[in-house]
């Protein structure tokens, strides 16, 4: 009866967005290839006997490590753009493997593969008709490295019934830590185990080397408005003076890339763009004005202030940064990576009225390492049946 009336739900909400959607596929180009395949069926293969869903660029970036163990036909989907190309990336030399957007619900029952033998969707991506439709057909239902922030938990408690329905369809749930258990069985999940946080199982890869900086170099990555200022400030403070340091910072939407440019050109420094002048050591600070370079830039930082976590955004993925040993330094808000910190030794939480002092005794600071994780691949794989 709940599936009956989610479907016709669902159709009508459909049929009501149609002007909107059409309105965003042909104004916005971010939405160009995502809408016509998600809600006018643009692509209608789905044929696998595993199926993959991650929600966009995050979670996919989390299944890197699963490339040697998918063999069986295999499908993964994903929501953005940028969870689309960087899957294609990563999986499309693969002709076992289909990259595809996840349909609107109301076409996954003429859409899921008859043959289809498990489901494995990522962290809180709670469709209903997924988990229901890949049962339907038999397959086993996995909910892997699942999570619900102590932020977003309010919102699922009102409309509980909504996710008890969800739950009976899912048969494992490997969640990243205690809180996130407790509260996945308030909203009705079993079977649960505390794995922890799958992106710790990758390894990480520069695309291009550049040269160390022979001194210190400080990195304010995936920063966010307000954060830019605070750690600008703090730097010229302690370092105007010094020839031994220089600072990057690499604001977290590229849409802020020039309103950070004119920040910097307010201070009496000498200040450079990436994509203009590259790692040149002669400027004070750079501006990381590129796309995919943190990883790059990581391995020949030596300390990393990690943004997201000095406003209440909830921090970023700390383990990019430690897998290269830095100093890491945080902001206290990080209520969306405990699991990943926890995964870490030696980083330094601080609050924003802190990061001056901090930043003058980093002589004190450890390097940061992420913790042995090598029981855990085998552990997932038997669990998830790809060993």
């Amino acid at each position: 009866m709940f599936a009956t009336i989610y479907f016709i739900f669902c159709g009508g909400l459909y049929l009501s967005s149609l002007p909107f959607l059409l309105g965003l596929a042909f104004l916005k180009p971010k939405y160009k290839d995502s809408i016509p395949n998600r809600f006018f069926l643009k692509n209608t293969k789905f044929d696998g006997y595993v199926w993959i869903h991650a929600c966009s660029l995050g979670e996919i970036n989390s299944l890197e490590f699963l490339k040697p163990y998918l063999k069986d036909r295999t499908i993964i989907s994903t929501i953005t753009n940028t969870g689309y190309k960087r899957a294609v990336e990563l999986f499309g030399d693969n002709k076992n493997i289909e990259v595809r957007f996840l349909p609107f619900e109301i076409f996954l029952p003429f859409l899921m593969p008859k043959n289809l033998k498990k489901l494995i969707v990522l962290e809180a991506e709670l469709w209903f008709a997924l988990f229901f439709c890949a049962k339907n057909v038999g397959a086993n239902t996995i909910l892997l490295n699942a999570r619900i922030s102590s932020k977003s938990f309010p919102k699922y408690k009102k409309i509980l019934f909504f996710y008890n329905q969800v739950f009976k369809y899912i048969d494992i749930v490997l969640c990243q830590s205690s809180a996130d258990k407790s509260r996945l069985e308030f909203l009705g999940a079993k079977n649960i185990e505390i794995f922890g946080n799958i992106k710790a199982l990758n390894k990480f890869s520069i695309s291009k080397e550049f040269d160390r900086f022979d001194g210190e170099l400080i990195f304010a990555a995936s920063t966010h408005r307000g954060e830019e200022e605070l750690i600008l400030k703090s730097y010229i403070d302690v370092f105007l003076d010094s020839k031994k340091h220089k600072l990057c910072i690499a604001p977290r939407h590229p849409e802020r890339f020039d309103e950070i440019w004119c920040l910097l050109t307010k201070y009496n420094i000498k200040c450079g763009r990436f994509s203009e002048v590259g790692l040149d050591y002669s400027y004070d600070v750079i501006l990381i004005d590129k796309l995919g370079e943190l990883i790059n830039i990581y391995n020949v930082s030596d300390v990393v202030i990690l943004g997201g976590s000095f406003v209440k955004v909830g921090g970023h993925n700390p383990l990019e940064c430690a897998f290269f040993n830095v100093k890491l330094i945080s902001g206290i808000y990080i209520f969306n990576q405990y699991a990943l910190f926890d995964l870490i030794e030696n980083y330094k939480l601080v609050q924003d009225f802190e990061l001056k002092s901090t930043l003058e005794s980093l002589q004190s600071l450890k390097n940061s390492f992420i913790k042995n994780q090598s029981d855990k691949l085998d552990r997932l794989l038997a669990y998830i049946g790809l060993n």
